[in-house]
């Protein structure tokens, strides 16, 4: 996987990627990191896009368990708490 700094990939545009073999994800960094993957696009596009937004949700879940094991769980009763919480400001909302 190449990696193109925002910069470059912001002022030269597609001549930053002219060295990158097609079919290549690319990874695009800036100052502080990771910050987007240029994907590259093979048939159907909806299909593709489907699956990216899977593996997104996977990554995002799997991130949410991670900070949830480092905070220390909750119990069922927190849960349940929480959850009539919610349930309670929705209908305050959906009836006012």
């Amino acid at each position: 996987m190449r990696q193109i700094s925002l910069r470059e990939f912001r002022t030269r545009g597609a001549k930053a990627l002219i060295d990158v073999p097609q079919g290549e994800t690319t990874l695009l960094v800036g100052q502080n990191g990771p910050a987007y993957f240029l994907v590259p696009v093979f048939g159907d596009v909806a299909k593709e896009e489907k699956e990216i937004r899977r593996a997104m949700a996977i990554a995002s879940l799997q991130e949410n368990w991670r900070l949830a094991e480092q905070v220390g769980g909750m119990s069922d009763e927190e849960i349940d708490a929480e959850i009539a919480e919610v349930r309670t400001s929705r209908q305050t909302r959906n009836a006012g």
